[in-house]
């Protein structure tokens, strides 16, 4: 599985040290809130498990789950809601996690969804904020990493469900998509 990274973008010990930098700020900015943190699956699953933990306040988790990718390296430009949250969020503080934001189709239409439902306050953290061309504009409020426009997998991102298990982020060897 190492040998079909080409290079290494954030080892394990750039992960550890910025999530604890991120989750020292989240803790700061929602004290005395009501957090409600959800994780888009399966992807910001990791990276949700690491940021909570850093976080040093009461709050709950949910999940989501949506499609726009299946097992291509491209969005399909199609989100599918394919799980919805447990817990109503109405006049509560959401903080909605995403593994990458590349494209942001899927975030546009997540924070849509979700603003729908009347939080108190809407925000996002990314671990990655992929440099693409086109891209929508958001503020996302916290961001990991900037990553080049390349394809990536590690700690929670995959190529095909495969590689999702990597301790650290790096560029997948184009020889490893290009012969499915």
């Amino acid at each position: 599985m190492h040998e079909d990274i080409e290079t290494v973008l954030f080892s394990e010990e750039d992960l550890r040290t910025r999530i604890e930098q991120m989750g020292l700020q989240i803790t700061e900015d929602y004290a005395d809130r009501d957090l409600v943190v959800v994780s888009v699956l399966r992807g910001a699953a990791i990276f949700m498990s690491d940021l909570c933990r850093a976080i040093d306040l009461s709050l709950e988790m949910d999940y989501l789950a949506v499609s726009s990718y299946g097992d291509e390296t491209e969005s399909s430009g199609v989100v599918r809601m394919e799980k919805d949250l447990s817990s109503a969020i109405e006049g509560r503080d959401v903080l909605l996690l995403e593994d990458i934001y590349d494209s942001g189709l899927t975030l546009r239409s997540l924070l849509r969804t979700l603003q729908s439902r009347r939080p108190a306050s809407l925000e996002t953290a990314v671990l990655l904020h992929k440099q693409t061309e086109q891209q929508e504009a958001f503020d996302l409020r916290y961001v990991g990493f900037t990553c080049p426009d390349a394809f990536i997998v590690g700690y929670g991102l995959d190529y095909a469900q495969r590689y999702r298990n990597l301790p650290y982020i790096g560029v997948l060897k184009p020889e490893v998509y290009q012969r499915r």
